[in-house]
């Protein structure tokens, strides 16, 4: 019989109860399901994980994080946060490991916590939900969290959040109650969160500070969307460099919250597979539904391991 090969999922989510305290209502709290296992990461979180057969999750904290708060709130927050997540691992050294939370409105105090995280707490890389206080990463004003996250040769995960207020008001208003999910994972979190990820390539600072990224989703929809894009922004001049060849590398994606096949192989030939990682994007989706998908998919012994664990394990030094 074969060996059951390692599986390691890297957009799991939790929620640090003093950082979900400064934000009232937030959407988990209406689904007791999804808020019971944020708040758990310990016994329900491990034997959910020993039932889908997973054996390593990744733990950022979920949206919101403290992108939206005032520069000396969200370093302090930040910092008890990842302080407390430290501890969580250290619980399950062998079940847990870590992305922090960055304190983006500060973006040198952002650059400075990335650095305490992964020297003295042994965090894998960092997670940031969104924009920043209604403002873009590409900015200048944001480069010094590259600029540490390149020097410190660790990924900065691009995870969604609810878009702008301006794009919610002109885009979604109209189907925003009747349809809450359409601002969200249905197709706003994919919309801003791959305007991100274009706007950080034409910027330059990937090629001036080399950070590795990481988008779930399986990119937000890029990988089918490269040609067209690199095709358009030549046309027009661009920049020195091809968007799809700094796309290509640089970035990482995952498969959280998107386990169709098409889609994977699509990712697969634009990318190629050591670029793909295997996410569940927990709790917000059943870790069964992310296994169970395991075997159906159309890769050789080889690359499947790659995207359940070898990849991760390279790019995150596990």
């Amino acid at each position: 019989m074969p060996q059951k090969p390692l599986i390691i999922a890297l957009e799991e989510h939790y929620a640090d109860a003093e950082i979900q305290a400064t934000f009232a209502g937030m959407d988990a709290a209406k689904l007791p399901k999804i808020s019971e296992r944020l708040d758990d990461v310990g016994a329900l979180r491990i034997r959910e994980m020993d039932e889908a057969g997973i054996d390593i999750q990744v733990l950022s904290h979920t949206a919101p994080s403290v992108q939206k708060l005032e520069p000396e709130a969200a370093i302090r927050l930040a910092r008890a946060a990842n302080d407390r997540l430290h501890q969580t691992v250290l619980a399950h050294p062998k079940r847990f490991a870590a992305f922090a939370a960055l304190p983006t409105p500060d973006p040198r105090g952002a650059a400075d916590e990335l650095e305490r995280a992964v020297t003295k707490l042994g965090f894998k890389g960092a997670m940031i939900h969104g924009l920043t206080r209604g403002r873009f990463l590409d900015e200048e004003f944001f480069w010094p969290v590259f600029e540490r996250a390149a020097a410190l040769d660790v990924p900065l995960y691009i995870h969604p959040a609810i878009p702008h207020p301006a794009v919610m008001d002109v885009y979604f208003k109209d189907y925003a109650q009747s349809w809450p999910m359409f601002p969200r994972a249905a197709w706003g979190f994919t919309m801003e969160t791959a305007t991100q990820a274009i706007r950080l390539v034409m910027s330059g600072v990937l090629e001036k500070h080399p950070a590795r990224i990481i988008l779930g989703h399986l990119g937000e929809g890029l990988p089918f969307l490269l040609w067209r894009i690199d095709h358009s922004l030549k046309r027009a001049g661009g920049g020195a460099k091809g968007f799809r060849d700094v796309f290509c590398e640089h970035f990482y994606i995952t498969t959280s919250g998107f386990f169709s096949n098409p889609a994977l192989l699509c990712s697969v030939m634009e990318m190629g597979i050591d670029r793909i990682m295997f996410s569940v994007d927990y709790p917000f989706v059943d870790n069964t539904l992310a296994t169970g998908w395991i075997d159906k998919i159309p890769l050789c012994r080889e690359d499947r391991e790659k995207l359940l664990s070898g990849n991760a394990r390279r790019l995150l030094k596990l």
